[in-house]
């Protein structure tokens, strides 16, 4: 009888670093999750230590490895999962960065992308890459680096100097400075990175002033990424899946098919949609994004963002007392007796506003106004977002509702509530998973399908296990009626 087989995932996200062992039934047999520290320089700039987030991904493998006693060998292949954008630079030779990981938050690089966009490049830069011209995306912290840090503009003249995202990072140092890797996920979200024709673009490189020679080489989602050490954790284990985190969650949750969606309700929320084989260019501003690459076919995904959504619960409870544990509003919500309107634009409005200047606020407040009912109407606003954002992907996707799909997970998943009136607003039925862990699961996934430990993407669907399906339960007029209110206080607001 063979020995049991497990995957190592590594989920290496904003705030902490996880690992996990995945069996091959698609259990997680062990996890650890460790913190690290967040660095704000200066108003507006977000860092992290690289050699912290090496050390708490390293510590978090020990952890796992060390409880679960598995058998030496038994951990087959590895998967790597991580915060997208955030980019590291540093020395060939002796591995030290050159500077703090610049975070996918920063916002240093205002004035460079303002240029661009003055400089009419933004339909350019849309094209090539599915993205707007935005501080978020890569390639403006790259340039920063370059510009601003001494150590940089040496060891680039020397050339000793390499980048990466923080998936190149990691497989760098894991392999031992053997590989300077990244997958096509990862690339997609840097703003150089072609992605109709997969390849590094010489005239974005140009004209962000990026040399090619010091980014990684661009792979699939399932690949060989080389072989992380033996002297890590006693013995060699290859790693062959990688992806940037949402797309990973996308993978996890089965989103295989065009109008398949999934949509993770946590501090925000990130909304993908498999878009098949078509590169679809936004015209509500949405992002274009590649949602995975298996035997260099790749799938593309329109991608939108609700900027806050757990942030709202969190209001409640922290700012307002409106209870103590961020549980507890569901059942509060469930006593509210009158309808009023929230917006939650604590820090602006994403897709389709796009208004970063616009305030949260509450309209329709009587005299009987209760916590109960303004804790239902934070739960509804972001139920009206993700219909927004259902709609932005409606036009630019041109698929038919009908065949659209939808799985959720994070935080906010968990309130039944919520998640029922989100079925019923977006007349979708709507999928919730036992294992909530979908960006680990993804990358275990695809580590699995390379290592030959599954066949293909169809017996994955064998180890995805729904905890519960919820379908519209109002009518469809009355939902309309819903969501033609929000919009009549929203564009007052926006306008």
């Amino acid at each position: 009888m063979s020995k049991n087989r497990y995957i190592l995932s590594i989920d290496q996200g904003t705030t902490s670093s996880r690992a996990a062992i995945v069996s091959e039934e698609g259990k997680i047999v062990s996890q650890k999750n460790i913190e690290f520290k967040q660095h704000f320089p200066k108003s507006g700039w977000v860092e992290h230590d690289p050699k912290e987030i090496l050390s708490s991904t390293i510590n978090c493998i020990k952890f796992i490895i060390q409880e679960s006693q598995l058998e030496t060998g038994s951990i087959i292949t590895a998967g790597i999962t991580n915060q997208r954008e955030t980019v590291v630079a540093w020395n060939k030779e002796t591995g030290e960065p050159v500077y703090n990981a610049i975070v996918w938050q920063d916002r240093r690089t205002v004035d460079i992308c303002a240029k661009l966009i003055n400089d009419d490049l933004t339909v350019l830069i849309q094209e090539k890459t599915g993205l707007v011209i935005d501080p978020y995306f890569s390639a403006s912290k790259i340039k920063w680096i370059l510009d601003n840090v001494e150590e940089a503009k040496k060891l680039l003249n020397q050339n000793k100097l390499i980048v990466g995202t923080i998936d190149t990072w990691l497989i760098w140092n894991l392999t031992n400075k053997s590989s300077h890797f990244t997958d096509a996920t990862n690339a997609s979200r840097t703003m150089i990175y072609n992605i109709q024709f997969d390849k590094w673009d010489q005239q974005l490189l140009d004209i962000f002033n990026i040399p090619k020679n010091i980014l990684p080489e661009v792979k699939n989602s399932a690949d060989d990424f080389g072989n992380i050490g033996k002297n890590f954790f006693g013995y060699e284990i290859p790693i062959n899946g990688v992806a940037g985190d949402q797309q990973a969650a996308a993978f996890g949750q089965l989103c295989f098919g065009k109008g398949n969606i999934k949509s993770t309700y946590g501090t925000g929320c990130f909304m993908l949609m498999n878009t098949g084989d078509k590169m679809p260019i936004s015209e509500s501003k949405l992002l274009s994004t590649t949602a995975y690459k298996l035997e260099n076919k790749k799938v593309y995904a329109l991608e939108g963002s609700i900027f806050n959504a757990g942030t709202v619960v969190q209001w409640m409870r922290d700012e307002m007392g409106f209870f103590t544990e961020s549980s507890q509003v569901e059942n509060l919500a469930k006593k509210s007796k009158n309808n009023i309107t929230f917006i939650p634009a604590f820090t602006g409005l994403g897709a389709p506003y796009w208004k970063s200047d616009i305030r949260g606020s509450i309209h329709g407040i009587t005299r009987d106004t209760s916590q109960a009912d303004i804790a239902s109407a934070a739960l509804k606003s972001v139920c009206f977002q993700s219909k927004d954002l259902l709609l932005c992907f409606l036009k630019d996707s041109q698929i038919d509702a009908n065949s659209m799909t939808m799985k959720v997970d994070g935080g906010m998943s968990k309130n039944n509530l919520m998640m029922q009136f989100l079925s019923d607003l977006l007349r979708l039925r709507i999928e919730r998973p036992v294992i909530q862990e979908t960006t680990v699961m993804g990358v275990a996934f695809l580590a699995g399908i390379y290592s030959g430990m599954y066949k293909s993407i169809d017996e994955l669907r064998d180890l995805w296990n729904t905890d519960y399906v919820f379908e519209p339960k109002i009518s469809e007029d009355h939902a309309n009626d819903l969501y033609e209110n929000w919009l009549t206080v929203i564009n007052n607001e926006v306008r």
